[in-house]
C-alpha cells in the first residue's frame, strides 16, 4: 500500500480506498495523497472536494481507479 501512496504523491494521480472511520462507518473515497506521516496521510478527497487527514490503520484498502469506458451515444 505505501508503494501506491507514494505513486499518488510523486504523479498527482487519484487512488481509491476504503476507509473505516473511528465511529465504525465504511467509505468509499478517491483521493489524491499530498504528505504521508507515521501514523496518517493527508490528501485531497474528490468526494468531499476539500482536503482530509486519514489515520493509515483505518484504510481497508488501497487501489488504483478502475477505467472507466467511455462512449459515444448518436
Amino acid at each position: 500500500m505505501n508503494g501506491l501512496l507514494i505513486t499518488s504523491i510523486e504523479e498527482k494521480l487519484p487512488i481509491e480506498i476504503m476507509y473505516i472511520s473511528g465511529k465504525g462507518d465504511i467509505s468509499h473515497r478517491t483521493i489524491i495523497v499530498k504528505e504521508i506521516q507515521d501514523e496518517y496521510i493527508k490528501a485531497f478527497c474528490l468526494l468531499k472536494q476539500q482536503p482530509r487527514v486519514f489515520n493509515k490503520s483505518n484504510i481497508l484498502s488501497a487501489a488504483k481507479p478502475k477505467l472507466r469506458k467511455q462512449f459515444k451515444y448518436a
